[in-house]
């Protein structure tokens, strides 16, 4: 891996790097956010719907909202990436966040429409509360954000900045987000290729479209779709509250559902992503617009 060596600083190793985005990701999340949510679970305990646990199940991640752009700012040399988060990145606009939102809502309905087609699942409509359903979309798209802040803007950035060539942040990033899913409910090798492969997918879209918002979008509509919507497993989490619901599955896995870990646990999941992303590298490759550096001052 060919170092940037007027810009390379011990802490822009690679495993030092994931090191200390793996650990604000466990303090954040599990002590900050459990924090956070702390005032909710009173209401958790007493809702019969579900609709508290799912909230706090997503808004628990705003831990790593709190935790991460301080620390961004304390650290002078990692505020560059404040800039990456905003207006600075020529994709980062209204434009391609609802690009974003329409790319994971249809990439997860086909995947979805797929597993319905080939008999693997049926659902059938449950409910529809307009209010609740704007709160857990808030609270997904914290959830869904707050990895890709890690992953997609941490991780990414820091060894953009130490490595010259992107696939080793691309490739990098990618596999702390594998790593972050290694225990949730169902984890195999097929489910985990097919996080891995989301990865990059959503890499691309930082690289190619030069727009982590975008990212931030696609990951949130896609995991909202899936587990909201849908009321499918995300990443193996089965709640209790959605507008349809689960009303029969099939007990054993397939090319198109995951018993387990559900949609995007499949082959049909990583050739989905996989033509995307390629889809992605050569409409927006062509165009040949480096993505923006936020370090070209440093």
């Amino acid at each position: 891996m060919k170092i940037h060596t007027e810009r390379f600083k011990w802490y822009d190793a690679a495993l030092i790097v994931l090191f200390i985005a793996a650990a604000i990701m466990i303090f954040s999340h599990e002590i900050i956010g459990g924090l956070l949510i702390s005032p909710f679970m009173h209401l958790y305990e007493s809702d019969e719907t579900g609709f508290w646990q799912v909230f706090c199940l997503y808004f628990q991640f705003i831990g790593v909202w709190v935790v991460f752009l301080p620390l961004c700012l304390i650290f002078k040399r990692n505020r560059p990436i404040l800039k990456a988060l905003w207006t600075a990145p020529k994709g980062n606009n209204i434009r391609y966040l609802g690009i974003g939102l329409l790319i994971g809502f249809s990439l997860n309905m086909i995947c979805a429409i797929a597993a319905i087609l080939n008999s693997d699942i049926a659902v059938y409509y449950d409910s529809f509360h307009f209010i609740r359903l704007l709160l857990l979309f808030i609270a997904v798209f914290i959830q869904s954000s707050s990895e890709e802040l890690v992953c997609r803007a941490f991780i990414y950035q820091c060894l953009r900045r130490g490595y010259r060539h992107p696939a080793v942040a691309i490739i990098l990033n990618a596999l702390l987000f594998t790593v972050m899913h290694l225990f949730n409910p169902g984890a195999s090798v097929i489910p985990m290729l097919a996080v891995f492969v989301a990865g990059i997918f959503f890499s691309l879209m930082v690289y190619y479209m030069d727009s982590i918002w975008c990212a931030m979008a696609a990951h949130t509509a896609w995991n909202y779709t899936q587990n909201v919507i849908l009321g499918l497993p995300n990443s193996g989490q089965v709640t209790p509250f959605s507008v349809f619901r689960l009303e029969a599955a099939s007990a054993t896995n397939s090319l198109v559902y995951n018993a387990d870990f559900g949609l995007e646990g499949t082959f049909m999941a990583v050739a989905v992503m996989t033509i995307a992303g390629i889809l992605i590298v050569v409409f927006y490759g062509k165009r040949n617009v480096k993505p923006y550096d936020p370090w070209t001052d440093m």
